[in-house]
């Protein structure tokens, strides 16, 4: 049905899929019955924000828990580059499996997955990931930054301010590994001016919303106050 069935074909064996595979054990059969590579395909040619693309990119990532699975992304035409696609246009949902599947791909075999990843220019949608993701794609996209990096990942813990060194030294050393010196020098300050504007946007949102929250509060304290100084 993946390969050859109607569009709605495809979507109803999808789920089937999907709802199998969500048991573990179910995995390997799933991968055994060849759906990888399908998948691929199914997520190449839809649209990156659809529920189509979220649910194969959520079935992707069990899959990329097998080496089978982590081949066959890469191994297909433009598989590996329709997951970076979902990690940067996805849905909410999509953005967090897609990051998911690839810090699992790339936690199997740093030196065979590492240089896949980097050239598919998945590290803008990474950053952006770390500011304006699900908790969970947040922590994955810095886990993902750390092992994307030229010299071997390191654990580290502390206040904001020493994540954001982190993700500093990160974007620097990437871009300059990805590009000459200079220009890497040049890229890691636009990530890390564009990951700052969103920080802002964001908590300029969150003081709006709970202004928003506020203010009839407010509102209502002021006229008791009016009614007691009558």
């Amino acid at each position: 049905m993946l390969t050859s069935g109607s569009l709605q074909g495809k979507v109803d064996a999808l789920m089937a899929l999907y709802n199998i595979a969500t048991v573990h054990e179910n995995r390997i059969p799933v991968l055994a019955a060849g759906a990888c590579t399908p998948l691929i395909r199914l997520l190449k040619d839809c649209k990156k924000s659809s529920k189509v693309a979220e649910k194969v990119i959520a079935l992707l990532e069990f899959l990329m828990g097998f080496e089978e699975g982590r081949c066959s992304v890469t191994k297909e035409d433009g598989g590996l580059l329709a997951i970076v696609e979902v990690l940067e246009e996805g849905s909410f949902q999509g953005r967090e499996h897609a990051v998911g599947a690839l810090l699992t791909m790339c936690q199997s075999d740093r030196g065979k997955y590492r240089n896949f990843i980097l050239e598919e220019g998945v590290i803008p949608g990474l950053l952006e990931l770390t500011v304006q993701g699900s908790i969970r794609a947040q922590e994955n996209a810095r886990k993902l930054l750390d092992l994307l990096r030229d010299s071997p990942p390191q654990h580290r813990s502390g206040p904001p301010a020493a994540a954001s060194n982190m993700l500093r030294s990160i974007a620097y050393d990437i871009a300059a590994h990805v590009d000459s010196a200079e220009s890497g020098t040049v890229n890691a300050r636009k990530m890390l001016t564009e990951m700052v504007q969103l920080s802002m946007e964001q908590s300029m949102r969150h003081l709006q919303q709970r202004a928003h929250v506020y203010s009839p509060s407010l509102s209502s304290a002021a006229s008791t106050a009016k009614v007691f100084t009558k």
